[in-house]
């Protein structure tokens, strides 16, 4: 399925300003909820695991910024298990909570539980990953995904000279051969990023510049289950095997997250890649993290997708805010998240692409890391 380019409507106020104008102004007619007597109120968060340190700092942010407005928080993690999840959720529910805040490892799977909170008339905000197909989900807070993807080709091309940083086309002529890598099938999230990342690169790959050798070109062959970096560093392997061979060799990796590109580069390095003769590929990434920006700077891994998770946690704890409070928080996006139910109003953010030229302005200037964190 091809999707249309996401717009995001241009914010021209500060973020808390508006939001806090917008959350105190309008009554929700439809929510049972929120209340302007929420002081102390229970918000239940559940994030999909702590092997990846982005989602730590997402709980950890949303968790400090609810408690400093004076709510309970019970904060739970689920390690990838759908069951786990399934089960914090209905506990949540029946510790009473007011609110619920769900990063979806499966956003298919917690239908029957968003039904339960539905009946007690919790709201549901889903977080960075949209929940699909059950009419529960009131708002989504998260970032332009598929501007994502389109910014993960950018990146590619970029590093293989086909473009330059500032957007102007590069020298480089080509042909160059390339392999392609997607998100888990069951994060919403990942078809957005592989859809804006084809629709940038598929122009070059008409052309032949870019030449996709193993010809695994659709999203289900690429999809890594789960985002898991191992079996991303399996299927790299079995590409490296299959695909270049007599001298052939492979030059850009689509990556689209940091843990799989770090699976990736090891299967290359296995393979002699890294070397003074047998550079790395390019390879792309998403989250920035520590890892990755470590490998960027060393050379290896080229770049990475940089998403403020501060200002996702800022975000999204002000539409809880305002829904408790009984206001209807600020979103800019009422048309492009349809989780096959409903369109669900969304806020979205934008990310940024982070190479070894500007990681320093990007990620230690805005304080998001210390130098020493990148040592």
């Amino acid at each position: 399925m091809r999707l249309a380019r996401l717009t995001t409507a241009v914010v021209t106020v500060a973020l808390a300003t508006a939001m806090s104008a917008c959350g105190s102004s309008t009554k929700i007619a439809d929510q049972g909820g929120g209340s302007a007597d929420s002081a102390g109120a229970l918000v239940g968060v559940t994030m999909p695991t702590k092997s990846s340190e982005r989602w730590i700092a997402d709980g950890n942010n949303v968790k400090a910024a609810l408690e400093k407005l004076g709510y309970k928080v019970d904060l739970q993690y689920a390690e990838n298990d759908i069951p786990t999840q399934v089960n914090q959720i209905e506990n949540q529910i029946t510790k009473g909570a007011k609110l619920l805040i769900i990063a979806s490892i499966d956003g298919t799977a917690i239908t029957t539980q968003l039904q339960e909170a539905a009946d007690k008339k919790i709201p549901v905000i889903a977080y960075d990953r949209l929940i699909r197909k059950s009419p529960n989900v009131d708002y989504y807070a998260t970032f332009d995904n598929y501007k994502v993807g389109v910014q993960q080709a950018t990146s590619l091309l970029v590093g293989l000279g086909l473009k330059k940083e500032d957007g102007s086309e590069g020298t480089a002529k080509g042909p160059f051969n390339i392999e392609l890598f997607a998100g888990s099938p069951d994060d919403n999230n990942a078809t957005f990023f592989f859809n804006g990342a084809m629709d940038t690169l598929k122009p070059y790959i008409d052309k032949g510049t870019l030449v996709v050798k193993s010809k695994q070109t659709d999203f289900k062959t690429v999809a890594i289950l789960r985002w898991d970096p191992a079996t991303a560093q399996k299927r790299m392997e079995d590409l490296i095997t299959k695909t270049y061979t007599g001298g052939t060799k492979v030059q850009g990796v689509l990556s689209p997250y940091d843990g799989l590109s770090i699976g990736i580069l090891s299967a290359l390095k296995s393979s002699g890649y890294g070397t003074a003769g047998q550079p790395y590929p390019i390879v792309t990434g998403q989250d920035a993290e520590v890892a990755s920006v470590k490998s960027i700077i060393a050379g290896e891994q080229y770049a990475t997708i940089y998403k403020d998770t501060r200002k996702l946690a800022d975000v999204t704890v002000k539409m809880a805010d305002a829904v408790l409070k009984g206001a209807k928080p600020e979103v800019n996006n009422t048309k492009d998240y349809d989780n096959g139910n409903k369109v669900v109003p969304s806020y979205l953010l934008d990310p940024v692409i982070v190479y070894k030229s500007n990681y320093k302005a990007a990620l230690v200037d805005s304080g998001y890391y210390t130098a020493d964190q990148l040592k």
